[in-house]
This record gives structure tokens, sequence and C-alpha cells, in this order.
């Protein structure tokens, strides 16, 4: 049987369509009805011969057609904003979240540039507390939501400022999580911006979704991926970087994360999580994308989450901070920013 062909940037409704068919048909079988999938924005959505047998028929025949009337306001919103960084990992417990703070750090280093970081991981947001802005609340200006400021240069957004109480957990489906994401990005006065980075929940979700269609039109500069060298944390990246292609997102580069613990006496560095099949590094070359560098275990990084400090600041010496520094770096370089520290 001929080999199924890959999918290329779809259009992102198609692309939700196809991400739910894969659960139940398998690919080959969703990859060949997708492709004569009319869309869901489509005047012949959910009546079209394709159509018959497909799970979503009803709920793309009931849908509004056409393109979402949001999406110039959010371009519009977000046009003062020079680069959009997506944040993405496979597996959870990689230290995406924790990625994403000390990414947001080291770029507001540079006093000349001012960064801000959207917390899309509605059911389990982090991000106030990784910058002690937790017991903070969001203000409703004229010109819309205020993010939360953390420095003079550093701003945050995330849902754990609506929550009555910090342990209320947040129970919602889709539509719920996509709405307050696409109010994140239409409703927000993000201001003028040289980074917004958006951190993502693990694996591909209704909020990766949501942020690739809605981000579609402002433009995405790119995504990093997070892992570890197991290969529990790789096989996951495999299929984040299927999805970035299938999405059409411009793939930055691999990070690893937790690559070793170097010590702080003798300098020496112990593999805590030994690569069984060659690591991040190995990975990257496997699957033709840029590695970014390795990120070695430092106890001190989840010290300064807690505290809600920046790590980079407190201990630059650190062979972790040396180490995402030149993470950085390579990240402003494919940005096309060369002096980003």
């Amino acid at each position: 049987m001929a080999e199924a062909p890959d999918l290329v940037a779809p259009e992102p409704g198609r692309l939700i369509i196809w991400t739910l068919l894969h659960s139940y048909i398998g690919k080959e079988k969703a990859t060949n009805w997708i492709e004569h999938c009319p869309g869901p924005t489509s005047s012949q959505a959910g009546k079209g011969d394709a159509c018959a047998g497909c799970p979503n028929q009803a709920i793309c025949a009931s849908a509004p057609k056409g393109p979402d009337p949001d999406i110039p306001l959010i371009t519009a919103r977000l046009a003062s904003i020079r680069h959009k960084i997506l944040v993405l990992s496979g597996k959870g417990g990689v230290g995406k979240s924790t990625f994403s703070t000390l990414l947001a750090h080291a770029f507001a280093s540079n006093p000349q540039s001012t960064v801000g970081i959207m917390d899309a991981d509605i059911c389990g947001p982090s991000i106030p507390k990784m910058m002690d802005v937790e017991a903070e609340t969001i203000h409703v200006s004229a010109d819309g939501w205020n993010p939360v400021w953390v420095s003079d240069n550093l701003a945050v957004m995330s849902i754990q400022f609506m929550l009555p109480n910090r342990d209320d957990a947040v129970i919602w489906r889709g539509p719920k999580k996509n709405g307050l994401i696409k109010q994140f990005l239409k409703d927000v006065e993000w201001g003028e911006m040289d980074y917004l980075i958006v951190d993502t929940p693990p694996g591909t979700s209704d909020e990766h979704l949501s942020v690739n269609s809605l981000l579609k039109e402002s433009g995405v500069d790119g995504a990093v991926l997070v892992t570890t060298p197991q290969e529990v944390s790789l096989l996951d990246v495999r299929k984040e970087v299927d999805f970035c292609r299938k999405a059409g997102i411009r793939i930055l580069g691999l990070v690893e994360n937790m690559s070793g613990f170097v010590c702080p006496s003798c300098k020496h560095q112990s593999d805590i999580f030994k690569a069984t099949t060659g690591g991040g590094r190995q990975l990257a070359a496997d699957l033709d994308i840029e590695f970014l560098g390795s990120i070695p275990l430092d106890p001190r990084v989840g010290m300064a989450c807690d505290f809600g400090e920046s790590f980079i600041d407190s201990f630059p010496d650190s062979p972790a901070t040396l180490a995402l520094k030149s993470v950085v770096r390579q990240v402003g370089r494919l940005l096309g920013d060369q002096d980003v520290l």
C-alpha cells in the first residue's frame, strides 16, 4: 500500500479535524480523508461527499461559516510585537515552563528589550508563581486588559490572575479554553514589545491548535521545543515536530534540558538522565532541525522559581546560566537579533 502523503501547513480548521480523525481512524485514513475535506469555514462544510461518515459532519454543518471576525483584531493588537515565540514540549515534566521563564528573564536582562509571557497552559498555570506575581489580579482600562508587570520591561498574562483562590482547579472543555486564549490575544494591551513568549501545555491539545490558528495572520516567528535526554521524552518530541510541520509552524530548534549535573566544586559533569539513544542532539540531527544547546541541572533553578527570582541574575556563573545564555543567543540569531543580551 502506498504511503500516505504528509500534509504541509493545512488550514487551521482542517488541522483540528485531522487531529480528531487521527484518534478515531488512524493516520493514513485521516490523511486521505482530510485531503478532500472542504474545511469547517467552507460553504460545503458538512455537506460535501467527503463529509459522509466523518464524525464531525454535524459540527461542521452547524458551525458559523467564513473567517473568524476576531482575527483582524488580533492581528492589529499584536502588530506592535516584533517577535512571537512558542515554547512546546511533547512530554510534561521536562522543564518547559521553567525554560519559558528563564528565556523571558534572559531577554529582559537587556534593558533595551521589552518582554511578555502569555501562559497558555489554562488548566495548569505556573508562570505567575515562577515570576512571583501569583497574588496579582488583572486590571482593565479603556485599552483592554493590562498584563501584570514583573519589572519595568517584563509582563505576564495568565488565568491564575482570574482565579478566586490560588488552588482552584480549572475544569474547562476546549471551547472555553480557546475563548480565553482568544481574549489573551485580542483584549490584552501588550503594547510595544520585542518578544512575546507563549508557554503552552504539554502535547498537542486544544490550546496549541487555538494559538496556531489565531496567530496565523499576525505571524509566529517559530517554536522552541524542550526535551530531556531520555527516549521516553524524545518519543513525544518527534510527535511535536510532526505537529509543527503539519501546522506550518517554523521550528527554531530543540533544547535539551536537565542534560547533566555539573559539580559546583570540581566542575565534573555527571549524567543524571543518561541518553540511551543519543539524546536531543542526535534527535535534532535525525529530524533535520537546529540543536540550540544543552542546559545542565542546577538545583538552584528550582529554588529561584519557587521564590520568583531571576536565576540568571542570582547565579550568573552557574553552568546552567552560561548554557542558557548560549541558547538565547542562538534564538536571537535565528530571529535576526544579534545583541539580545
